[in-house]
């Protein structure tokens, strides 16, 4: 089954205003777009995750920024919100529209940002339910392996990277390829302005790093996926389950 086939839903996206304005971004030394129509392929696919429900959320702020260096660069972006997602198990089986809505948009993702705020020196509950109602596995498709990963945090006070940390922590468990730059922004109440744009600074350039660095590594990887995600424990799983299908057939 190709996952990247999928079609992405739209019913929990948030829209992004104002998606060519940037004027943080030197646009002359950031190469654009890094995929264009006519390469090979189609425009690298990132869903975008952020962790906190405020009116001004400056996690959800800092997403946006993402999302806008990450369509200048080439890729498609899709920027779930989460805002009527139940806690797992919450909801009977997890049979709910906000839950299925974000794994057929991690199947449809061929990379992914997840920016939270650090909360009590850890990401939010927002942030980990969201990751919580992504499964290892669905059947025989799995919705984050293979999936390149870019971490990001914000904070209210000095600069800290104990959610990007745990971070990296969980895409390692959900099993994606998360790059090795990152992002922290500190005393973020102070780099947005009242129109929630993000103001020029050092934490905007580190932004434009890692959205450039991960569509470099999810173009890198994309034509490798299927080798670099082939595992003998799932073989052998597949196997042992095409056996006892064989024999349930063999006895009707």
């Amino acid at each position: 089954m190709n996952l990247m086939n999928q079609t992405a839903p739209v019913d929990r996206l948030r829209l992004l205003h104002d998606a060519d304005v940037m004027p943080a971004l030197q646009r002359e030394l950031l190469p654009s777009p890094l995929w264009k129509a006519g390469d090979a392929g189609h425009a690298p696919r990132i869903l975008l995750l952020y962790g906190s429900l405020r009116e001004r959320s400056f996690s959800r702020l800092a997403t946006e920024e993402a999302a806008r260096i990450l369509q200048w660069l080439g890729a498609e972006t899709r920027i779930f919100d989460p805002r009527d997602l139940p806690f797992p198990d919450q909801v009977a089986g997890d049979d709910h529209p906000a839950v299925h809505e974000l794994r057929a948009l991690s199947l449809w993702s061929e990379g992914q940002v997840w920016c939270s705020p650090e909360r009590h020196g850890q990401v939010t509950g927002l942030m980990k339910a969201q990751i919580d109602q992504l499964p290892l596995s669905m059947g025989a498709v799995r919705p984050t392996q293979g999936r390149t990963l870019a971490v990001m945090q914000v904070s209210g006070g000095s600069q800290s990277f104990n959610a990007v940390n745990t971070l990296r922590i969980l895409g390692r468990w959900m099993r994606m390829f998360t790059i090795p730059n990152q992002s922290s922004v500190a005393t973020a109440w102070k780099e947005f302005d009242e129109a929630g744009r993000m103001r020029p600074s050092a934490y905007y350039d580190r932004i434009v790093d890692v959205m450039e660095e991960l569509v470099r590594f999810t173009l890198l990887l994309r034509p490798q996926i299927d080798q670099l995600t082939d595992r003998y424990s799932e073989r052998k799983e597949s196997e042992k389950a095409m056996a006892e299908f064989a024999r349930s057939a063999g006895n009707r």
